[in-house]
């Protein structure tokens, strides 16, 4: 499995704000205005960038020698997971911040301002989720095979 490379989340990112935003023009103009964005979902992107980052932080110390054993399919688990937040981050970055660009140009006005506030937010909190995705990936990693050694298709060593 690849890594999740940063210009690919951030194509995502900017593909969802830049299609979402005219899509959420168009409700508005027809009368149909989105609830603003609760800070019960900031809430959730936060504790599930916190358990994604301690799953990972687990198969990192397993990695260092710190934790004696560990299941190899969690450590599997932990790696999509991972890959999902990171994804997840920036698909919900992406929806938060063209709620954003859609209030932009009504920030006088007090409620508009409160719903930029609240979905600027949940745009950091996402972002955060991305950014915590790629460090778990990074976190399992395998590290480099002993010198001598050849890293086989199914990540298991074999001496050369």
């Amino acid at each position: 499995m690849r890594r999740t490379s940063i210009p690919s989340l951030l194509l995502i990112l900017a593909g969802v704000a830049v299609v979402g935003w005219p899509v959420l023009r168009a409700l508005e103009a027809r009368g149909v205005h989105l609830p603003p964005v609760p800070w019960l979902v900031d809430a959730a992107i936060v504790v599930l960038a916190g358990v994604v980052f301690w799953l990972g932080w687990t198969v990192r110390a397993y990695q260092k020698g710190d934790r004696p054993s560990l299941d190899g399919l969690r450590a599997a688990r932990t790696l999509v997971l991972a890959k999902a937040a990171s994804l997840a981050g920036a698909l919900l970055g992406g929806w938060y911040l063209a709620q954003v660009l859609l209030v932009l140009p009504d920030l006088a006005i007090e409620p508009r301002r409160d719903r930029a506030l609240a979905a600027g937010i949940a745009v950091a909190c996402s972002l955060g989720l991305a950014v915590v995705g790629l460090v778990v990936e990074r976190f399992c990693q395998l590290p480099p095979p002993p010198d001598g050694e050849e890293r086989d298709t199914n990540g298991s060593t074999a001496t050369a």
